[in-house]
């Protein structure tokens, strides 16, 4: 007789879809995974994923305090036996959320060794406890990354450092989480240069760095098709924490930087509220961005507390955010890679097991919410036929002879001599497009 499988979360259900009247907390009220939107079910609208590093690893420590996280199975080390144990908390919370992908670092997963081949060989051992459990679940690899930022070594960046030997190190580690992404069909793989910067130019060759950069990005593309992987490479852009200055700063900057050294086939771009936020930008404006030059792949859905002055990752809930960036999704025809990853953390003070749920059914009933109103406000129509309108000059006449590149500033200027002058006719009207958008949220 097989022996019963031990839950870590005992008393909570598969978390089920009731409906909006529900007052269930462990329910959800608006994300129904096989309600049609749009010709496609939410599910595969918002391909939804949890981060290992936050659900799983993260113990609610800040700068200021010690962690606060209350997890029964956690026994105070990171062992392999305990890195084993959190697999089956990982797989057992997203069973029972009912979430189809997850996401990773390498080094959420098993712990380093006393040197590259001993870490490497936890990883691979791991690396074989995640691919059943993903057999068993059927559950799916988002995508994965390496952390490098967190160890000593990378005090002064990894591709970006100053020590080549660092460059060398983090390589060897990127090639072999490429791999296990690969390995367990992982449908993309992210890069974030959290100390991929500055904090003063005094002591920073900036050209140099960001040609090393360059480098290493062009190495890992190699790789990935040395080995036939299939999956997206993404750049997150993020402008600081924790160095002053990133070189990944926005999805400007990331777009300029890839097409500069010749990159911008090879990877699209993960967005993530919080560092548009902290970029001075709304989540809206870093998509269209991408959107714009064809590279947005995938999004971490989370939001800042713009009374706090850093990341604070918390779970997306405002409406009017998930409405925002769900217009934006389905204007550029759904995602054709990436998902919906909650790169988001509980509060230092819901540091109970259930929080987690509650947590993850928030976002994803807020992300449901957006995706419903969004569609409606596409079928509606009024937003798309006043952006024609407001545009509609350049439909014919001049406007379409500049647009086609049939008119010179000499035919321009003999355009206007005969027209003479010109006055604003068209209001923005953004008060009224604003009463629209209230209208369905």
């Amino acid at each position: 007789m097989k022996k019963a499988t031990k839950a870590f979360f005992p008393d909570i259900p598969k978390i089920q879809y009731e409906g909006p009247n529900s007052r269930n907390p462990l329910a959800f009220k608006h994300y129904n995974p096989d309600e049609v939107v749009e010709g496609k079910t939410m599910k595969e609208h918002l391909r939804f994923s949890v981060t290992y590093w936050h659900t799983i690893r993260g113990q609610l420590a800040d700068m200021f305090g010690v962690g606060t996280a209350l997890r029964p199975w956690e026994d105070g080390t990171n062992s392999m036996k305990m890195a084993e144990t959190r697999v089956r908390v990982a797989f057992e919370f997203l069973e029972k959320l009912g979430a189809p992908f997850y996401a990773f670092h390498d080094r959420d997963v098993a712990p380093e060794g006393r040197n590259l081949r001993e870490t490497n060989r936890n990883l691979d051992a791991i690396v074989k406890i995640l691919k059943q459990e993903q057999q068993r679940t059927g559950v799916k690899l988002l995508w994965g990354t390496a952390c490098l930022f967190a160890h000593p070594r990378y005090v002064h960046g990894a591709a970006t450092s100053c020590n080549a030997d660092v460059f060398a190190y983090a390589a060897a580690q990127v090639k072999k989480a490429i791999e296990v992404t690969h390995e367990l069909k992982g449908e993309g793989y992210v890069f974030w240069g959290g100390r991929e910067g500055y904090s003063t130019l005094w002591n920073t060759d900036l050209k140099r760095e960001m040609e090393h950069l360059a480098r290493f990005l062009h190495l890992a593309v190699d790789h990935k098709k040395a080995i036939g992987f299939k999956g997206q490479f993404y750049i997150e852009p993020k402008p600081k924490e924790p160095t002053k200055h990133q070189y990944d700063s926005d999805a400007a900057a990331c777009l300029n930087f890839l097409r500069e050294y010749d990159l911008l086939k090879d990877f699209k771009l993960n967005l993530e509220t919080n560092h548009a936020t902290l970029a001075g930008h709304t989540m809206q404006h870093e998509m269209e961005v991408a959107i714009a030059a064809g590279a947005l792949g995938s999004i971490d859905a989370n939001t800042g507390d713009l009374l706090l002055g850093w990341d604070t990752d918390q779970f997306p809930t405002n409406i009017y955010l998930t409405t925002e960036i769900m217009l934006s999704i389905l204007h550029m025809g759904g995602f054709t890679t990436g998902g919906t990853n909650f790169d988001a953390k509980v509060r230092r003070e819901s540091f109970e097991p259930v929080d987690l749920f509650y947590a993850h059914i928030g976002g994803m009933d807020a992300f449901a919410r957006g995706l419903k109103i969004a569609a409606a406000i596409r079928k509606d129509g009024r937003l798309a036929e006043f952006i024609r309108q407001r545009y509609a000059s350049w439909d014919t006449g001049i406007g379409a002879k500049i647009e086609s590149g049939k008119a010179s500033f000499k035919d321009l200027e003999a355009y206007m001599l005969k027209r003479g002058d010109i006055t604003p006719n068209t209001s923005g009207r953004q008060e009224l497009l604003e009463n629209i958008i209230n209208e369905f949220i």
